[in-house]
C-alpha cells in the first residue's frame, strides 16, 4: 500500500484516481454523488448513536450524569480518530490509495483504483468501525465506570455510517464470485473473466 494524502477534495469527482471500466461492470444502485451520500450518511449516523445510547443511558445513567467530562472526552476522541479511521481504511489497499477531506459535509475519504472481493471490500469499510467505534463500546457496556469508552464507540460507530451504507450495497448487490472497484465516486462491481 502506498498512501497518497491529496488534501482538501475539489467536490469534481472527474479528478479521483480511479482506472478503467472493467466489462460488463454494472454500477452500484447507490448515491450519485458526495452531497447525497453526505445526507444518507449523516442521517444514518445519528440513528446509530441513538441505538447505541439508549442501552448505554440505561447501563451508565448515574456515571454519565456525575462525570460528563469523559462523556465529552470519547467525544472528542472519536474526532480525533477520524484521520486513523481513514488510515485503516487505506491499510487495506495492495496498491495506490488516496486519501481527501470533504469537512464542509463532514467525510474523509479514501479511493484506490483498484478492485477488490467482496469480503476484502467488506472487511475494509468495517475494519475502523470495529477498532474504534464496536470494541470500545462493548468494553465500556461490560466495564460502565469506562464512560469515556462508551462515549467513543457511541460517537466512532456512528461516525461510519457510510462505510455500513457501502457494504450493505455489497452485500445485496454484488453476486458470488464478483469484485469491486470505484470509478470517480461510484462503486461497480464485475464477474472477472480470469483470475485477478
Amino acid at each position: 500500500m502506498k498512501l497518497h494524502y491529496m488534501g482538501k477534495f475539489n467536490k469534481d469527482p472527474e479528478t479521483l484516481p480511479h482506472g478503467e471500466h472493467k466489462p460488463n461492470a454494472v454500477k452500484f444502485k447507490e448515491a450519485t454523488d458526495p452531497k447525497k451520500l453526505s445526507i444518507i450518511a449523516n442521517l444514518l449516523s445519528i440513528a446509530i448513536m441513538i441505538i447505541l445510547a439508549v442501552p448505554a443511558f440505561f447501563r451508565c445513567q448515574e456515571l454519565l450524569l456525575s462525570n460528563m467530562f469523559e462523556f465529552y472526552i470519547g467525544l472528542i476522541l472519536s474526532l480525533l480518530s477520524m484521520f486513523p479511521h481513514e488510515f485503516l481504511h487505506a491499510i487495506c489497499f495492495k496498491k495506490d490509495v488516496y486519501m481527501y477531506t470533504n469537512l464542509s459535509q463532514g467525510m474523509m475519504f479514501v479511493v484506490g483504483p483498484e478492485t477488490m472481493s467482496k469480503s476484502r471490500f467488506t472487511f475494509m469499510s468495517l475494519l475502523p468501525n470495529i477498532v474504534f467505534g464496536i470494541i470500545p463500546y462493548i468494553i465500556g457496556m461490560f466495564f460502565p465506570h469506562l464512560t469515556v469508552l462508551v462515549s467513543l464507540g457511541i460517537c466512532a460507530t456512528g461516525m461510519g455510517a457510510g462505510d455500513y451504507y457501502n457494504v450493505f450495497n455489497a452485500l445485496t448487490q454484488m453476486p458470488k464470485g464478483a469484485r469491486t472497484y470505484l470509478y470517480q465516486f461510484n462503486s461497480y462491481w464485475y464477474i472477472p473473466q480470469n483470475e485477478e
